[in-house]
């Protein structure tokens, strides 16, 4: 049986370490990696598409990392209760065509007793930006860790 530490039920130190372990996964832009985070028929609503389970998972991040180049991501946690963590996230790529995007967003995130994510919902916004006011690039350097996102 898979264990994923920290496992709930959530104090604010393990929710930050949960959040941070996300973002670092996530920022591999590893599909099956971040995948194995997820148990095994986790759901996911992400803007209007619904996933469901680790295959439609990776499958789903193999896709948005081919199309979203250059990716690096940030997220902040906003909540917890239980095996309940809510953040915020920003992350900041480019399409095949050389446009720059930021994408801000909250996520609602649910965890079994074993640490692996069920369910996940994430509401997001994408605004252009020009490649000069990009502000991510690459991982977070671990003295940022647990640093607040700002509001732009």
């Amino acid at each position: 049986m898979t264990v994923r530490p920290p496992v709930p039920p959530f104090d604010e130190d393990t929710a930050r370490q949960k959040v941070q372990a996300a973002e670092d996964a996530w920022n591999t832009r590893d599909p099956e990696r971040v995948a194995l985070a997820y148990t095994e028929d986790s759901e996911w609503r992400n803007r209007g598409t619904f996933v469901r389970g680790r295959e439609e998972i990776a499958a789903f991040l193999r896709e948005k990392w081919r199309r979203e180049l250059d990716y690096a991501l940030r997220k902040d946690l906003w909540a917890f209760h239980g095996d309940r963590v809510a953040v915020r996230f920003r992350y900041e790529c480019r399409d095949t065509d050389g446009q720059w995007w930021r994408a801000y967003g909250n996520e609602l995130w649910e965890f079994d007793e074993r640490g692996l994510m069920r369910r996940r919902e994430a509401s997001i916004n994408d605004i252009p930006i020009a490649e000069s006011d990009r502000s991510l690039s690459g991982p977070r350097p671990a003295a940022e860790h647990g640093v607040p996102l700002p509001l732009r």
